[in-house]
């Protein structure tokens, strides 16, 4: 038998949780002094605590943990409620990691207000083009939403020309369409000189009489700096804008930082 003491130092936790779970039913001690009230346990007893321990760190609720235990939860379902876990917490350090790369991003443009670079604007014609495509609906303009949404249309779009054995004879063209209930339709398209032999969408891209370009170097997740600058540049020259931008991906190499995307607006 051991003190509580004891017990808590060989099983890494303190007393005073141990008097907590003794206290709500979810390990009581395997003996109590009458005389004194000195709680006693037994080293079998540590299996049951390191069971708790590790449901609890998993984000469950000790009210959840005492319920799992009473089904006699196996090693193995430890082990699987583990890799669950694991999952769940790297997507969510994903996402985080991804909020946190955003407002960065914001706060740069922020910090550039003022400072934009406009002189790099270009108007020009835009023709039309034949375009195969995929698409799929993001919950807003966001970067956190269009991008888990675009870089998998893109990849499967890929995949699809390569096994129809479709030459791919332009670049990348993203654009997006609001919908009524507030998301955004997501549109990764690529320039092709067919119109059919694969499970996409095939349709001619319209031109644009006049649009307003602008270059943006490096990761999409800056975009937001450029984006702005040439809404500056639209209306501080008497342009009005007709439509929401097309990104046209002129360089995609592994490393992000080395893109470059024309940003193109239609104006009158």
């Amino acid at each position: 038998m051991f003190s509580i003491g004891d017990f808590a130092r060989l099983g890494l936790v303190s007393v005073r949780m141990l008097r907590h779970y003794d206290a709500i039913g979810l390990l009581r001690p395997a003996h109590v002094d009458p005389a004194t009230g000195y709680r006693s346990y037994q080293a079998a007893q540590l299996s049951r605590l390191n069971r708790i321990v590790a449901i609890k760190d998993l984000g469950f609720t000790l009210e959840q943990v005492g319920a799992i235990l009473d089904d006699k939860v196996s090693t193995e379902e430890l082990h699987g409620m583990v890799r669950l876990r694991r999952a769940q917490l790297e997507a969510q350090i994903s996402a985080d990691l991804a909020r946190l790369r955003g407002v960065e991003a914001r706060l740069r443009t922020i910090e550039r207000e003022g400072h934009m670079r406009t002189d790099e604007v270009v108007l020009k014609k835009v023709a039309p083009t034949r375009i195969a495509e995929l698409s799929g609906r993001a919950a807003s303009y966001d970067g956190e939403d269009i991008g888990p949404v675009i870089q998998p249309l893109y990849a499967e779009l890929m995949k699809r020309l390569c096994e129809a054995d479709i030459k791919i004879t332009g670049p990348g063209c993203a654009y997006y369409l609001p919908e009524d209930d507030g998301t955004v339709m997501v549109h990764a398209a690529v320039e092709v000189g067919v119109s059919e032999g694969a499970d996409v969408d095939f349709l001619n891209l319209p031109g644009i009489e006049t649009a307003a370009t602008i270059i943006h170097t490096g990761s999409m997740e800056n975009v937001g700096q450029t984006m702005q600058a040439l809404a500056h540049w639209i209306e501080d020259n008497g342009y009005r804008a007709l439509s929401l931008s097309r990104e046209v991906s002129l360089h995609c190499p592994d490393n992000r930082d080395e893109w470059v995307t024309e940003l193109q607006i239609e104006v009158t």
